[in-house]
């Protein structure tokens, strides 16, 4: 999966005296965009050529290599173009460390963009200078990176998972997803939303795994589970353009290795007898 980047290793631990050199690796996100070179190779701008006059915030070390943002800085640079950021977690030129990195800074550029203002009195924020926190110099309300939980479900019937496809967004096979509401536990939210999109209910609810998904600043948390009772499908076609029982040997993986999603698949794929 995308987290999965040993020997490399990912130190999120806040640094306020972190400082950038002019070859500091340096995330300037546009949207769901970020400023890449992909032109053969990958590769993201380094602070010198973004320019070491811009504001440039620490958000993490890979390995031993400093990694800054460039907040409100939108301009491309010669060699560099604005990427989707789901393409380059498909892009074969570039290592799945560094595609990690780009998603976990995506995560945190959110965050600071979300909270430029303050949620309770609407004035400006400022950066804490005790911990990775935006502070109100007014009101005193303090923000913490947000993450929002989700859970990502195999329904499993005998030999056969329920597969799905979003109507859109994503176009490749999937399985049922979807965010944790308020006052609700993750095991509450696996049977909503089997239900809510196809109308089948679920028992013998089995935690997988977990993964972090810093497109969308989630937890993505993995569970296996057992129809219970009818199998028939009720679609939810405002979610869904596709849901199916699946044969093992018919499920059609995901064109990436990035993905709790797609790792889920394939361990029922490959008959694996434990899942629930």
């Amino acid at each position: 999966m995308i987290q999965d980047i040993y020997p490399h290793k990912l130190n999120n631990q806040y640094d306020l005296k972190a400082v950038p050199s002019p070859n500091s690796p340096v995330l300037v996100f546009d949207g769901p965009k970020v400023l890449a070179d992909t032109n053969g190779w990958f590769r993201i701008p380094s602070a010198e050529e973004v320019g070491m006059d811009k504001e440039l915030v620490f958000l993490f070390r890979l390995d031993d290599t400093a990694y800054f943002l460039a907040r409100s800085f939108k301009d491309e640079i010669p060699g560099y173009k604005f990427t989707d950021v789901r393409a380059i977690r498909d892009l074969e030129d570039a290592e799945k460390h560094h595609k990690f990195a780009i998603m976990t800074g995506k995560h945190l550029s959110d965050w600071y963009r979300d909270f430029t203002f303050c949620g309770r009195c609407g004035n400006r924020m400022n950066k804490s200078e005790k911990e990775r926190a935006m502070v109100c110099p007014e009101c005193g309300n303090t923000a913490y990176p947000r993450i929002m939980p989700a859970v990502i479900v195999g329904v499993i019937n005998g030999e056969r998972i329920l597969i799905t496809r979003y109507r859109k967004g994503y176009q490749h096979n999937a399985l049922v997803a979807g965010f944790t509401e308020i006052g609700e536990t993750l095991e509450e939210t696996v049977a909503r939303e089997v239900m809510e999109e196809t109308g089948v209910r679920v028992k013998n609810i089995k935690y997988y795994k977990s993964q972090p998904w810093g497109m969308a600043s989630d937890l993505l948390a993995g569970f296996f589970c057992e129809v219970d009772g009818s199998t028939e499908i009720k679609m939810d076609e405002n979610e869904l353009q596709y849901a199916e029982w699946v044969k093992r040997e018919d499920v059609v993986l995901q064109p990436g290795r990035n993905s709790l999603t797609n790792e889920m698949m394939m361990a029922f794929k490959d008959g694996r007898k434990d899942l629930v």
